[in-house]
């Protein structure tokens, strides 16, 4: 199975990188290998390993020739805290972790029950890598039935405690995106597609928040004020990656973001509360004032 794939290589960076530039022979590794899962570790599907390491989280494994041991180049840096890759291998390595010591675990570790459809997770990476189409089941919340579809998976997103898919619609002529959760089947198809040479899942993203599409959508100038209380917050897990300290005010610093402000981004800033205060652009500020309204006056109605 693809996750237990997943896992073996998970392992094999995991190896590697505790021995820094001196690495391992292969004998070492194949001795480590078959402890570990109880079988043979052929040099072919070492080989293999590596080359869908590389494939998937950008890490490439070495031999150093003369000594004939494989390493991790610049081992301590290969997984950079600012990468991706980094909190891909987190989650898999986390969540193999929680598999396997789920019974002498138990009752110390909560997790919280995310409708993330995660089952999914490697199968769609498989289907990524060999550049495969897809057959889905998929059901929107305002729809009592699923819409079969055909769909070639560019890439994977994760926002608000769920997985999204990212993916050309070949019934709707066009990129959307599909909730892991709410995919009811899914079955990879034999005929493979072309994966856009430019596609880039972070530049996709660089004006938008959340999981909306830049679709029509105009990026604007965004200011706000925030409580000092809630500084460390935003410095440690900024709205938004173009977020930036602009000014200090006896009221509190004063942040700067440029993005499209989708309903998602709205939702956000209503969360936020009396938190932080957007100063400018006015549409904006209104926009948030006018959900702030409409709340209270839930509240003062059924008070009343």
């Amino acid at each position: 199975m693809v996750s237990e794939l997943i896992d073996k290589y998970l392992w094999l960076i995991r190896v590697l990188t505790g021995k820094g530039e001196r690495g391992l022979s292969l004998e070492e590794i194949v001795s480590r290998y078959e402890d570990r899962y109880g079988e043979d570790y052929p040099r072919r599907t070492f080989n293999n390993h590596r080359e869908a390491i590389a494939d998937i989280f950008g890490i490439e494994i070495l031999c150093n020739r003369s000594s004939r041991r494989y390493y991790i180049p610049y081992a301590e840096d290969a997984v950079d805290p600012d990468n991706t890759k980094k909190w891909m291998i987190d989650t898999f390595t986390v969540d193999a972790l929680l598999r396997s010591g789920k019974q002498a675990l138990k009752g110390r570790i909560s997790v919280e029950d995310i409708p993330s459809g995660h089952q999914h997770l490697t199968v769609l990476m498989q289907a990524m890598l060999d550049s495969r189409k897809l057959g889905i089941v998929y059901r929107k919340y305002s729809r009592e039935s699923g819409e079969s579809l055909t769909v070639h998976p560019y890439a994977l997103k994760e926002f608000a405690r769920r997985w999204y898919l990212v993916a050309w619609c070949e019934q709707r002529s066009a990129l959307r995106v599909y909730g892991l959760d709410r995919i009811h089947a899914l079955t990879v198809l034999d005929e493979g597609f072309h994966m856009p040479a430019d596609f880039d899942i972070e530049a996709l993203y660089e004006e938008s928040y959340g999981i909306y599409l830049p679709e029509g959508g105009k990026a604007v100038t965004i200011r706000f004020r925030a409580r000092e209380s809630e500084r460390p917050f935003l410095n440690d897990l900024p709205i938004h990656p173009s977020q930036r300290l602009v000014e200090e005010t006896p009221d509190g610093p004063v942040y700067r973001l440029r993005l499209i402000p989708n309903e998602n981004f709205i939702m956000e800033l209503v969360r936020l509360g009396d938190r932080i205060e957007i100063l400018e652009p006015a549409a904006l500020r209104d926009r948030v004032a006018g959900e702030h309204r409409k709340a209270l006056s839930l509240y003062s109605i059924k008070n009343e």
